[in-house]
This record gives C-alpha cells, sequence and structure tokens, in this order.
C-alpha cells in the first residue's frame, strides 16, 4: 500500500552519510531476523504470519491505488506494480501478465481497472505460481523498499526496531514518504548517529508516522504502530529479540524463539 509514486534514484539520494555504530545488534537484513521483518509486515497487509503464501494475493482494498497484490502489496495505481511486471516480462516474455503491460501503463497514477478486468486476478493468480515471478517480486521488495530503508536506518545509527519502522513505513507510504516522515522526526529529535537517543527519537518517528496513516481513511487504523512497533519500543526491545507478542486490527499475533 504504497503512496502515490516513487522514483527508483531516490535510495541514492536518502542514503546518508554515517556508519553503524562498532558492536551494534544483529541488522535487519540479517536472513533469520529479515524473514522475521516479513511476518510482521504480513501481519498488517495480510493478516497473517505466511508471507511466503502471499505470491497470488490481489485485491482491490479501496484506498484509491486501484489492485494490490503480492508479498508486500504492490499497487497498479503507484508504479511498482507496473516496474515488477516489466521486469518479470523481461526474465519470462511469455508470462500470463505481459499482456496487460499496456493497460497497467494506462492506469498508473490512478484507481482504475481499465484493460485489467475480467482476467488480471486470475492471470496474476496464474503468475504467482511461477518461482520467477515469485523471485521477481522478492528483488523488487529488495531493491525499492527493504534494502534502501534498512540502509538508511543504519546510516541513522538505529537497531533492528528502527530499521523495520523504516522499511514499514516504505512499504506503505513510499520511499518519498518514509523520507517526509522523518523529516518530521528530526524536527523534535536527533538520531542516535547525530547524538540524540535512540528511544526518543523512535517514539517522535512513531508519533510522525501515525499523523501521516491518520491523513488517508484507508490507512486510519495505526495499529500496526500503535500495537505493534510502539509496544515494542516501550518494551525496550530495540533489537527485535525474540520472542515477539504484538496485534494489528485486535488479532493477536506471536513469534516464538
Amino acid at each position: 500500500m504504497r503512496a502515490w509514486h516513487w522514483a527508483s534514484g531516490l535510495a541514492a539520494v536518502l542514503l546518508l552519510s554515517g556508519c553503524v555504530q562498532e558492536g551494534a545488534s544483529v541488522p535487519l537484513d540479517d536472513p533469520a531476523l529479515k524473514d522475521v521483518a516479513m511476518q510482521l509486515v504480513s501481519s498488517a497487509e495480510n493478516s497473517t504470519l505466511d508471507w511466503r503464501a502471499q505470491y497470488s494475493y490481489i485485491e482491490d482494498i479501496g484506498d484509491g491505488r486501484g489492485y494490490t497484490a503480492g508479498i508486500i502489496g504492490f499497487c497498479s495505481g503507484t508504479g511498482d506494480m507496473l516496474e515488477l511486471v516489466r521486469a518479470y516480462t523481461h526474465t519470462v516474455p511469455d508470462n500470463p501478465l505481459a499482456q496487460y503491460l499496456p493497460a497497467l501503463e494506462a492506469v498508473d497514477g490512478t484507481d482504475s481497472h481499465e484493460g485489467l478486468d475480467p482476467g488480471f486476478t486470475d492471470a496474476w493468480a496464474a503468475a504467482a505460481r511461477d518461482p520467477e515471478f515469485q523471485a521477481a517480486q522478492d528483488y523488487e521488495r529488495d531493491t525499492v523498499y527493504f534494502d534502501p530503508a534498512v540502509e538508511l536506518a543504519k546510516g541513522d545509527g538505529l537497531q533492528a526496531l528502527g530499521q523495520f519502522a523504516y522499511y514499514d513505513a516504505a512499504v506503505m507510504h513510499g520511499l518519498i514518504g518514509l523520507a517526509d516522515i522523518r523529516s518530521q522526526a528530526l524536527r523534535t529529535s536527533q538520531t542516535p548517529n547525530a547524538g540524540g537517543d535512540e528511544t526518543a527519537y523512535l517514539e517522535a518517528f512513531l508519533d510522525a508516522r501515525v499523523a501521516e496513516m491518520e491523513k488517508e481513511e484507508a490507512h486510519s487504523d495505526t495499529s500496526r504502530v500503535d500495537t505493534a512497533q510502539r509496544e515494542f519500543l516501550l518494551g525496550g526491545n530495540l533489537t527485535l529479540s525474540l520472542p515477539l507478542t504484538w496485534k494489528v486490527y485486535g488479532d493477536p499475533y506471536l513469534i516464538e524463539r
């Protein structure tokens, strides 16, 4: 559920100078912790921890972004679904989604289904059975959202919880939205690498994230922050150490050791 557009070159702008502090905790891009991050996002995006079952997910959730689909909610109205299908078609030209590229180009920036209905959802489900399409989703997730967000958080001196907070913000708001939320937080707090207290900075960041979510009716339920990330923060779990317990939309979740 991304904000209205992203620029592929923004990642280079966002990667601020600064090094991860020596002796820092395990980063979010550690394979085991990255899987935890995927489960946390899936609890909010798909109400399940089984994120690997979401390659085939697709529906219009009525948020003005057209179809939302896949493991992090690529959207037909925000450009990332278009780029995903382009990349997949480059690798596998004869795929079920290739015929819809002109329609995806036409509806980019809108919530329209014109040229996509009635066959697009079935084509998405068929493509999702292809390991190449699953790999394409993983690659787009990493290069467009996960890697830039985590590197930005590392540059700010944040541990795994802060890295996840940045990534989850990027998933919903795009990298531009993440940068805006970060800018709001910096008005009242400093990052650890700038001499600030990590907990205080993350409190400011999550406050700014909630304020941004509340601007849209479709995102007005802020439980993915308030009864998840903020609970981890209040518990002093800056490293996302297991076990983790949280709620999203009132539903309880647990990741055990």
